[in-house]
């Protein structure tokens, strides 16, 4: 099996949720793993496997570890006779919001050629913003709720409650407020504001059906998890989905229809199309009258979704395997050469 080096942390309002969510790795993985947190000032440490613990971080004992630099293939700590690389096969990304999921540490590996599991920049940019995520599923046909887009600064006029706010670029329910008169609205747009400078505005659909559904693409083919109908809330808010970044069991399937199951895959392979290849998605929808509509695109999944698959496992050796391959690009200097010889140099 290959060795897996998981990325955490970083500067994000989702810090300490990827900080959870990475430990929970060593419970449903069984390669060797190796980790690498990424710090609020974006420096990397090798955090030992064996001693990793969320005390770590919150106490700041992590600044004890080695400190780590990237170049070309890989991530180098000092020592005595220069630099020593880190040995690993995949790095596994898991910084959940901004920093992991989008794009910049996916630009990061790219640019440094190193493998990684996780949603390459386009998919990163298409995910992680709520407002370009509706566009590019109505794009492949799949349904999603009307919003109203707003800017800070912007005088928010709502038509008809309730409706619910949310930031346009975070995840976990930060900043998500359900506005249920107009009394409400101002408040709840702060608290949106204070994570965003920009904010939709959703119908709120008491009792609504939820579904959750996740999958990759392994030799063309996705493979799909069970489906999970999650906890039923009003709405499930930061505190109780925390709470799904450190699961680890395996959950019940939904007791649904199998034409229902079929509508949600078939949802979720336009979603996932060839845009999210290479990285597991969760895709979270609705079900409103029998037809389909996609809440979010969670790119990143807490604890990788592991608890809705029978062998995550396998699933992410797998999936190491088949990561996409970067284009090869020739570069001969024919041009310039043609250039400096019609001058005569």
């Amino acid at each position: 099996m290959k060795k897996i080096a998981i990325i955490f942390g970083a500067k994000s309002f989702e810090h300490e949720i990827s900080i959870v969510s990475s430990i929970s790795m060593k419970k449903v993985l069984k390669n060797e793993l190796i980790y690498i947190f990424i710090d609020k000032h974006r420096e990397f440490y090798l955090i030992p496997t064996q001693k990793i613990t969320s005390k770590l971080f919150s106490t700041g004992e992590y600044k004890k570890f080695d400190k780590l630099s990237i170049t070309q293939g890989g991530f180098y700590k000092s020592s005595f006779f220069g630099s020593k690389a880190i040995e690993f096969d995949v790095v596994l990304n898991l910084v959940h919001g901004g920093d992991g999921e989008d794009g910049v540490l996916a630009s990061m590996f790219e640019f440094f050629n190193i493998p990684f599991i996780g949603p390459r920049t386009s998919a990163s940019v298409v995910s992680c913003d709520k407002y370009i995520t509706k566009g590019y599923a109505s794009s492949h046909d799949v349904k999603t709720l009307e919003c109203q887009y707003f800017r800070k600064g912007q005088d928010i006029k709502i038509a008809k409650y309730p409706v619910i706010i949310k930031p346009t670029k975070l995840g976990s329910s930060i900043g998500v407020s359900i506005v249920k008169n107009e009394d409400e609205l101002s408040y709840a747009c702060d608290v949106a504001f204070e994570y965003d400078d920009e904010i939709i505005v959703e119908p709120f659909i008491n009792g609504v059906k939820e579904y959750n559904l996740a999958g990759t693409k392994i030799n063309g083919e996705i493979n799909f998890s069970i489906v999970e109908e999650p906890q039923k809330e009003e709405f499930l808010d930061f505190d109780k989905k925390y709470l799904d970044f450190n699961r680890t069991e395996q959950v019940a399937k939904a007791d649904i229809s199998f034409e229902l199951i079929s509508k949600l895959k078939d949802n979720f392979t336009k979603i996932y199309n060839n845009t999210f290849d290479g990285s597991l998605i969760r895709c979270d929808f609705f079900v409103i009258d029998d037809e389909v509509y996609l809440n979010e695109i969670n790119s990143i999944p807490g604890s990788m979704a592991n608890y809705l698959f029978d062998d995550f496992n396998s699933l992410i050796n797998e999936l190491s395997n088949n990561l996409p391959k970067s284009k090869h690009i020739n570069i001969t200097y024919e041009y310039v050469n043609k250039i400096q010889k019609a001058k005569g140099k």
